[in-house]
């Protein structure tokens, strides 16, 4: 399923998800001038949620009642949603749009790393172990080699974020061992839900009562972040995943980056360092190997 080849309309939705979640960057920031970060991660949850739960009942999928599958939607919410939306968030006041979604596309790479750790059928193979040293070495540069000697806010931010994909890893082995049964739309509104349970005291507790934004622009990016950028591309993904396979979805992970670095220098103005894109282009290479296809295709062609 993973080296399945792509259809014109997996290559469409699969282009649509990169930018409707490459545009999730620069909406988040633009609702952080107004929102403080507890909140709008609250938002975020809880509209979609609500949203998913709207699907799920359109579609009549059967509700689990074993106390345990609520747990793991708990806990699957805070890995997934509650921790790497506050890191991420709160790292992103302090650096620009596209340099978060570089260090998001690390998702894959971390990944693969916990996922040979906890399974078997997971180890790192040669390959995959060049591909993640050479993905690992291009976030280094994206962060600045400069940052390991001179540490400030904006490097904290960056690990922050990077702290953030590293949930969304643990996440996904978590799903696998504790929600593989449920369908995927299911799982995904059981999560919102542990994520919403948890960000709504807190929300409360750190920010103080929920208070309504005063610009249309903030009430338009929180409407796009939870609607678009959660909920809908949520079940986006999921089509992606079955028309295309794992292997090829991870490849939507390339495609988010090039949308949010456009929009962050159109709208906000943003300019990324050199090493930034040196940095994407070696964490993409080391993506790339990961996947094995591209070096498949190279040994395959004949030779001149």
């Amino acid at each position: 399923m993973t080296q399945q080849s792509l259809s014109t309309r997996a290559w469409a939705e699969m282009t649509l998800l990169g930018v409707i979640w490459g545009a999730s960057f620069l909406s988040i920031k633009l609702a952080l001038t107004e929102v403080p970060v507890m909140t709008l991660v609250a938002h975020r949850v809880v509209w979609a949620c609500l949203l998913l739960w709207g699907y799920v009942a359109w579609k009549g999928l059967p509700l689990p009642r074993e106390p345990r599958i609520w747990g793991a939607f708990l806990v699957m919410g805070a890995l997934n949603n509650v921790l790497p939306f506050i890191l991420m968030a709160w790292g992103q006041q302090f650096i620009e749009t596209g340099l978060t979604s570089i260090f998001n596309a690390g998702t894959a790479v971390f990944g693969v790393l916990v996922a040979a750790m906890i399974f078997r059928d997971e180890r790192l193979t040669l390959r995959r172990g060049i591909g993640v040293c050479i993905a690992f070495f291009g976030v280094a540069v994206a962060i600045g080699l400069d940052s390991f000697s001179e540490f400030d806010i904006r490097s904290l931010a960056q690990l922050a974020v990077i702290a953030g994909t590293v949930s969304y890893a643990f996440a996904a082995a978590w799903a696998r061992v504790h929600l593989a049964d449920l369908p995927p739309q299911l799982a995904a509104a059981g999560m919102l839900t542990g994520a919403s349970l948890i960000m709504l005291p807190l929300a409360w507790v750190i920010d103080g009562a929920p208070q309504w934004p005063q610009q249309p622009v903030t009430f338009a990016a929180i409407g796009y972040f939870a609607i678009l950028g959660t909920a809908m591309a949520y079940l986006l993904y999921y089509r992606v995943l079955a028309m295309a396979g794992s292997g090829n979805a991870m490849l939507v992970t390339l495609l988010i980056p090039p949308v949010a670095i456009l929009l962050g220098a159109l709208i906000l103005g943003e300019r990324l360092a050199a090493e930034a894109f040196a940095g994407f282009a070696l964490l993409a290479l080391g993506l790339l190997i990961l996947d094995g296809r591209v070096l498949q295709r190279m040994r395959k062609s004949p030779s001149p």
